[in-house]
């Protein structure tokens, strides 16, 4: 029987649970829950989530939220090559350890980076101060030099020679930066690489798919109603401001 997956794919964590499902022939169904739309309010939803977040899972009466643990159910349940969570116990560490780490660092200076440079001024027609801007993209590059000078080290893969979860949740995050139009990857060779290993194990065509509507936000927000954002607004600016 099929998963249920409610995602949003200018969501990174939604990005990570799909590559994850479409590289390994998960069967799945997708189901979309538009952030932008207030969707995640929708009564139908609330019943899959209580946290009305996206990823979420639904796999007959067993519902799940949150990304790091739906992809370990989706590797133990359908029993994934081993490289993604491997059964070495120090390699399994390695990406409990970013699993850990990322929420409060990457994820959070990456996303508030997308949101001040691009959701923030081009949606919500709110002015972004310089400073603002500015440290935003300091936190972010400070979380970056630990992703190279910590994580990776002298690795081909966070957990060492191949690609794992830790890797594919690592990827969409620093993609989310980039989708607001700022390079992450000039002067940071190691990270570039890493990159395009990364890419090339998932399979660039996948990898293209998925990152498509974030990477086309640009254009994207010429068009959004911000007015879909007025009952998050407050709280979108508190959060990021």
């Amino acid at each position: 029987m099929a998963v249920e997956l409610y995602l949003d794919l200018l969501s990174q964590p939604c990005r990570s649970v799909l590559i994850f499902a479409k590289k390994n022939n998960i069967p799945h169904e997708v189901k979309q829950v538009s952030l932008m739309d207030g969707e995640q309010h929708r009564e139908d939803f609330g019943k899959v989530s209580l946290i009305r977040k996206v990823p979420a899972l639904q796999d007959g009466d067993f519902c799940l939220a949150e990304s790091p643990a739906i992809l370990l159910y989706l590797a133990r349940k359908f029993k994934t090559p081993d490289h993604w969570y491997p059964a070495d116990l120090q390699q399994c560490a390695r990406i409990d350890e970013y699993l850990s780490w990322q929420h409060c660092a990457i994820r959070l200076h990456g996303s508030k980076v997308f949101w001040l440079k691009l959701m923030i001024p081009e949606v919500l027609h709110v002015e972004v101060p310089k400073e603002k801007m500015d440290a935003a993209v300091e936190e972010l590059n400070g979380s970056l030099k630990l992703l190279e000078e910590k994580f990776l080290q002298d690795r081909p893969f966070i957990a060492g020679d191949h690609i794992s979860l830790a890797d594919l949740v690592a990827i969409v995050e620093v993609m989310q930066p980039v989708a607001a139009g700022l390079d992450v990857f000039g002067g940071r060779p190691k990270l570039s690489a890493w990159r395009d290993r990364v890419q090339a194990a998932i399979g660039k065509e996948l990898f293209d798919e998925v990152h498509q509507t974030v990477m086309g936000s640009q254009e994207r927000v010429k068009v959004m109603d911000g007015s879909k954002l007025e009952f998050s607004k407050a709280k979108i600016l508190k959060f990021f401001m």
